[in-house]
């Protein structure tokens, strides 16, 4: 479940508010379950610096009035990023919701866009992110016989339609592809899987990509490739 309570991997047990304390409370229980003492992973402390780090950097980035919207997506986008490493879905719960916020803050961001169809880029962003993600996973399936591409990423990639237009999804999968791709060729390089990775037999989570491709954009705007030559 999303949104179950915390609780300690070894024995269960609900975790309270001081066991919760961001990164403080890995140091003071030294490591250790309270109640059971089974060593805690050094993975909590660091998902806990990283929502930091998507803190600072949107405060960095983005005017003042656009700093919580970031860095509310943020953390979103980096708990998606985590479940899919981890478990390899994307939950509705977490992506959907983005769909009409993002389309939410276009419009607080300028009522006008209403009349003069901004935001309906925005909706059509969502729109054709959908389609098309999903357009590609069902040829891909029919291909090779088997799934490649989930729905879930072709829901994320509605949600980054939402809030950078259907001219910002290029951009999104100009991040995301080849950084998908080179951390596929690494893994295969080190674990000796390289002919597994190449031919498509080893899956790799998408999402953690699309996700980073939408943060960079809604950040930086899309890329010019203009400017690139």
């Amino acid at each position: 479940m999303v949104f179950d309570r915390s609780r300690c991997e070894t024995c269960g047990q609900e975790l309270g508010v001081r066991d919760l304390i961001p990164i403080v409370s890995w140091f003071v229980l030294k490591r250790r379950c309270r109640h059971c003492g089974a060593k805690l992973s050094a993975f909590y402390p660091l998902i806990e610096l990283a929502a930091l780090g998507v803190a600072v950097w949107a405060v960095l980035t983005m005017p003042a009035h656009l700093v919580w919207p970031t860095a509310c997506l943020g953390w979103v986008l980096l708990v998606l990023s985590v479940i899919d490493i981890r478990h390899f879905i994307l939950p509705d719960v977490l992506t959907l919701p983005l769909i009409p916020a993002g389309l939410a803050i276009n419009w607080w961001l300028g009522p006008i866009a209403l009349v003069d169809g901004q935001l309906l880029h925005h909706a059509l962003g969502a729109t054709v992110g959908f389609l098309g993600f999903a357009t590609l996973a069902w040829a891909y399936r029919k291909l090779r016989g088997r799934e490649g591409l989930g729905l879930g990423d072709a829901k994320l990639l509605a949600a980054a339609g939402a809030w950078v237009s259907w001219s910002g999804l290029g951009s999104v999968l100009l991040w995301a592809s080849p950084l998908a791709l080179m951390v596929a060729l690494a893994a295969g390089a080190i674990h000796g899987t390289l002919s597994d990775k190449l031919a498509g037999r080893s899956a790799i989570p998408f999402g953690p990509f699309l996700a980073l491709g939408f943060w960079l954009t809604w950040l930086y705007g899309p890329i010019e490739l203009g400017r690139l030559g």
